[in-house]
């Protein structure tokens, strides 16, 4: 008999060689249906694979995200499946599951595969989950799976193989398709019962802009067709929403070829927008005892040798800058840290300055392929909204309650009203990947666990996701349609303050090493602003919108009343607007509605004689007429209400 362990700390006995789906039978029937995926001792595992050894067990479903993961990397290989039957001949690269369904990279061979033949690849793949086949785990010696497949004439999977280490080479097969694959899947394919075919694309094998380019095939599946149905609707939605389109619309933002892809160029309201965000978290800074920095947009090569980076980015990155000095080289900093760094080096430091917190608006740059570009979430040149706070390790824990007192402030103003939180540490049994003491390790990932309990937190824990630096706490948000964002991050870093070799005065005037925390709550201002305006649709929380009122004036015979209006509530820091074009009423409400102005101020003759404007609000319709004076004091204290203030 083994003994089980389970997530509450229970344990039960079975039979050594039992699986996963049976202890699930052995719990209830219906957890038997639903469970897809599971980890034992806290390494993913097939729910058909035996357990032999005591062991610790989580089982998930399709509402976990290890359960949806099992379910599209198995619909990656029935896809496969699928494209093997109708297109002879093909080739295949690498196909693993994404945060929305799955792809499978593919060389044609010889075939021609457009979106005319998405429905009969969804057929055939609906056509081979109804067979039900079990999806079946097999060890091989490398030396046979070079054989396998290379009979096959499968040539990208044996330069993987050959990189791999013998002994540990896994392949999965259902119906008449076999892959090389870690795995985990679901034990059959039957639980696949809705299909959609999204898109193709190109992708270089591995990444690599040199070799050959396959064509990617992009999918998704359900357990059920009502939940394709609710995706698709979803995307439509979606659409409507897309960042680029309403940026556009907006006027707040534009892209140019000749400035360069993936360069943003701020327009004014989208300048003006940014500024407010950046003011807004400038204001909450000042309150928590941040010093503003300002850090050059380049640094000389050796500083990102020093820090690592130029390892990590220096292949993938911009080229060096060449100076007039021989052997000169400077790089786009890719990183703000090691600036901060610099500056906390610049001067002897002493424990009664900790902890020091540094913060700036830094602009970044990175390479990334032209393919991965989208809009203002995937750009070339960003402005983190970054700081690092240098502190003692007893500090890490009230550092971060107050970093996350700060990402709580934000979400409130700007309505991101469902967020969930994930505490990312260290693998204990292979403590090896990280630098850094046992000590300070357990001390940071416990004050982590502890700032999210005090604060009511309910974090997910994730063993051996921590950066190799330190722990982390990374913020995820949902959208108004259900999409999940990851927005604000707080990090623990051994790594630089070792790298720089920083140090500080202790009470026993001997010398120590600062911790390191970096923090982001907006990430990026770019990819923040795509996601706030997708959001809200474009309809920005009053204190930020582009425009906050527009003056309609009846007829021409108002315009100067209405221009009167609008220099009034300037006066009192009201964004106000005048529509004076020779348009009906009607029009004019029309048409700003659209453009998504959050107050509608009408004014004709009543209005003018009586120094009042006519109210109208974004959702919500008419709210009568006012004097202007009582509507710039409402709006005001909506804002101040809206922000805390």
């Amino acid at each position: 008999m083994i003994n089980i362990t389970f997530p509450d700390g229970s344990v039960k006995q079975y039979e050594a060689g039992t699986t996963p789906l049976q202890i699930a039978e052995s719990i209830s029937s219906r957890l038997a249906q639903d469970v897809l995926a599971a980890k034992v001792n806290d390494q993913e595992w097939d729910i058909s694979r035996p357990i032999n050894d005591d062991a610790t067990i989580q089982l998930f479903k399709w509402e976990d995200a290890e359960g949806k993961h099992a379910f599209w990397h198995s619909s990656a290989h029935l896809l496969a499946e699928a494209l093997q039957e109708l297109f002879p001949g093909v080739k295949f690269g690498i196909g693993p599951a994404i945060e929305n369904g799955f792809y499978y990279d593919i060389d044609p061979a010889g075939n021609t595969i457009t979106a005319a033949d998405f429905p009969a690849i969804e057929k055939k793949m609906l056509e081979l989950a109804r067979q039900k086949n079990e999806i079946k785990r097999a060890d091989i010696s490398k030396e046979d799976a070079l054989k396998l497949f290379g009979d096959r004439g499968e040539h990208y999977k044996c330069e993987l193989i050959s990189e791999l280490e013998d002994g540990h080479i896994t392949t999965y097969s259902q119906g008449s398709f076999t892959d090389l694959c870690r795995g985990p899947h679901i034990a059959t394919t039957a639980p696949i019962k809705a299909v959609k075919i999204m898109s193709l694309a190109g992708a270089y094998w591995r990444g690599d802009e040199k070799r050959e380019q396959l064509v990617r095939v992009y999918g998704i599946t359900f357990p059920k067709q009502k939940m394709l149905d609710e995706y698709l609707a979803m995307l439509e939605e979606a659409k409507k929403r897309d960042h680029r389109k309403l940026g556009k619309e907006m006027e707040l933002f534009a892209f140019s070829q000749n400035v360069g892809a993936g360069l943003p160029l701020w327009l004014p309201k989208g300048a003006a927008l940014r500024d407010r965000l950046e003011q807004f978290l400038r204001k909450i800074q000042k309150k928590y005892g941040y010093q503003q920095v300002i850090t050059p947009h380049i640094g000389n090569k050796m500083l990102y040798v020093t820090s690592g980076h130029y390892a990590k980015y220096g292949k993938d990155s911009f080229q060096p800058i060449h100076t007039p000095e021989e052997g000169e080289e400077y790089l786009l900093k890719p990183m703000n840290c090691p600036h901060h760094c610099e500056i906390f080096r610049a001067f002897p430091r002493s424990y009664r300055e900790l902890p020091l917190r540094l913060a700036e608006f830094g602009t970044v740059y990175r390479y990334e392929q032209s393919g991965e570009l989208h809009g203002l979430t995937r750009v070339r040149g960003f402005t983190q909204d970054d700081a690092h706070i240098f502190c003692a390790p007893d500090q890490i824990k009230s550092e971060f309650l107050k970093v996350m007192d700060i990402i709580f402030y934000i979400f409130k103003a700007l309505k991101f009203e469902n967020f969930e939180a994930q505490i990312s540490l260290r693998d204990p049994n292979n403590k090896e990947k990280y630098i850094g003491s046992d000590e300070n390790w357990h001390l940071a990932e416990q004050a982590i666990i502890e700032a999210c309990a005090e604060k009511g937190l309910n974090a997910r824990q994730e063993t051996g996701e921590a950066a190799f630096y330190g722990p982390k706490l990374d913020f995820m948000v949902k959208d108004a349609i259900g999409r999940r964002w990851q927005l604000g991050t707080i990090q623990v870093d051994y790594n630089l303050p070792e790298r720089f070799q920083l140090e500080y005065t202790g009470a026993d005037n001997q010398k120590h090493r600062p911790v390191m925390i970096h923090r982001a709550p907006f990430g990026s201002m770019e990819r923040f602003v795509a996601v706030l305006l997708e959001h809200t649709a474009g309809r920005f929380p009053l204190w930020l919108a582009p425009d906050q009122c527009v003056i309609l004036p009846i007829s021409e015979k108002f315009n100067d009343y209405a221009w009167s209006v609008a220099r009034r509530l300037s006066e009192s820091d009201i964004r106000a607007t005048v529509d004076d074009r020779n348009e009906k009423i009607g029009r004019k409400i029309r048409d700003n509605e659209l453009k998504r102005i959050p107050y509608l101020l009408i004014v004709g003759e009543k209005e003018a004689q009586n120094d009042e404007v006519s109210v109208r609000k974004q959702g919500e319709g008419d709210k009568g007429t006012m004097k202007i004076t009582t509507f710039a004091e409402n709006l005001t204290r909506e804002v101040n209400e809206m922000t805390n203030q």
